[in-house]
């Protein structure tokens, strides 16, 4: 029998190590082998070999017909993303071979497709990568085995529309159910819209309660899986990080100026696939006793490629001053302060301690002008004085005016 002659019959990736598999993208290459290991002598018909890749969806609902008529409706929806067939051995049509004892590999390479889906596990669809071996042998049941292998679709967040800031503003009226309570409003503002896993996005929120009761302002970043099959979606959602904020009294106005929230270790983004998205959201809200929440919510995109810190310098920074600028952080003052008299910042002692020093070098007989102590001085002498601005703002009197040395 096949099953006590076979003692190993695996697929194995190339790339791969001790505790860890290869990661693959769009447009690379998969390469492996096929083992078998044989304990005696077998006879083989064929070994073929499958890859797929497949983005699945399906979900029931419970339905009505009637007072007292009810039943399910099924939704289901996939997509083949990856499809790949291979044939590793094959003696001829209803043709064998026999195998020796030992261990057999069969090498085997596939290209993927230029862009892909990011390998995804979800409550109500996935999306999975696998490859599958196939032996066939005469008089005996097919002997199967399968690799689930994982692409992660490349996401850079250095692009214009990722690095562009998010802002938004929210207000209601603080209602109950025999008055209204005073005005509440809410305004955010991120420095950008893409993110990758670790990174800490610092929250700018101005909350203004004018209400009669304190609020409390909270902040989480939101996963939304939504899977779509005939015409219908269903969704479901996770909070992946918040935090909370002090209360905020009745008149009292209060500001978060860079609030800390770091992003775990989440699946990227998911935007192109047919039947199924994974999106995220920065959700500010500030929760009014006795009334529905102030929510305000901010689009966010989880990227695999981190923000650059040559390439995308110049457009991170310029936005990110401007970011400041609007939220009045960093603001500059109108005119720059004057540059202080020498005489404030060294004593009139010092100065005079210096010139004894320098007094017994200067009387030196042998101390040319053309050696390099002067050299040094002659460097500085001439060189034009720190810049503090174009014009100067606060110009010295007459009365003032230091006469100039070496005139």
């Amino acid at each position: 029998m096949l099953f006590d002659k076979v003692k190993a019959f695996v697929v194995l990736l190339d790339g791969a190590s001790a505790g860890s598999e290869p990661v693959f993208s769009g447009g690379q290459a998969v390469a492996g082998r096929v083992l078998l290991e044989l304990a005696g002598p077998a006879r083989v018909s064929s070994l073929k070999l499958r890859a797929r890749g497949r983005a699945h969806v399906h979900w029931t609902e419970s339905r009505s017909a009637g007072s007292s008529t009810a039943y399910t409706q099924s939704y289901s929806e996939r997509v083949e993303v990856v499809s790949h067939r291979a044939t590793l051995l094959a003696p001829g049509t209803g043709e064998t071979t026999t195998l020796p004892p030992g261990r057999h590999e069969f090498p085997f390479s596939f290209q993927l497709p230029p862009t892909l889906v990011t390998s995804f596990e979800g409550k109500h669809g996935s999306v999975r990568y696998c490859i599958k071996a196939t032996l066939h042998r005469p008089w005996v049941p097919a002997r199967r085995t399968r690799k689930v292998f994982t692409v992660i679709e490349p996401v850079d967040i250095n692009t214009p529309a990722l690095l562009a800031p998010q802002a938004g503003a929210r207000e209601k009226i603080a209602r109950s159910w025999y008055s209204n309570r005073g005005l509440v409003s809410l305004s955010a503002k991120i420095d950008r819209k893409g993110y990758t896993p670790g990174e800490v996005i610092p929250v700018f929120a101005e909350i203004d309660n004018g209400s009669t009761r304190p609020v409390l302002p909270r902040a989480a970043v939101v996963q939304t899986q939504t899977f779509m099959a005939r015409g219908a979606r269903k969704q479901k959602r996770a909070v992946v990080a918040s935090l909370s904020g002090e209360p905020v009294g009745p008149g009292r106005r209060a500001l978060w100026q860079g609030r800390a929230l770091r992003i775990p270790p989440v699946g990227p983004s998911i935007l192109h696939c047919r039947v199924l998205h994974v999106d995220y959201a920065l959700k500010v809200c500030v929760d009014i006793p006795g009334s529905s929440k102030l929510l305000l919510e901010l689009p966010l995109v989880i990227g695999t490629i981190p923000l650059h810190p040559f390439g995308s310098r110049s457009s991170s920074v310029g936005s990110h001053a401007s970011f400041l600028m609007d939220w009045g952080l960093g603001i500059l003052p109108e005119r720059p302060e004057a540059p202080p008299e020498y005489s404030e910042v060294v004593p009139d002692e010092e100065v005079a301690a210096m010139e004894q020093s320098l007094l017994p070098l200067l009387q030196d007989p042998d101390m040319s002008m053309e050696g390099p102590f002067f050299a040094y001085i002659q460097e500085f002498r001439y060189r034009p004085p720190p810049l503090y601005s174009e014009e100067d703002p606060n110009p010295p009197s007459e009365a003032r005016r230091p006469r100039c040395m070496t005139c």
